[in-house]
């Protein structure tokens, strides 16, 4: 049982993280569109924010694993 609740919550955990990356580029595309000489700002903050996201994720996703068993 709490083998298949770890998968649930990794589960839960990587679809955060997508969802999460999503949004944050597509509001990057928006602000490029928006302000196109600002594309190197948007770019670093977008790779910094996307990597922290991801960080997180998987963080939450070995976590899930290392409590299920």
């Amino acid at each position: 049982m709490a083998a298949a609740l770890a998968a649930i919550g990794a589960g839960l955990a990587a679809i955060g993280a997508g969802v999460g990356i999503g949004m944050i580029g597509s509001k990057a595309m928006e602000g490029i569109a928006r302000q196109p000489e600002a594309v190197g700002d948007i770019r670093a903050n977008l790779i910094l924010a996307a990597a922290l996201i991801e960080g997180a994720a998987l963080i939450g996703m070995i976590l899930s694993f290392l409590l299920g068993q």
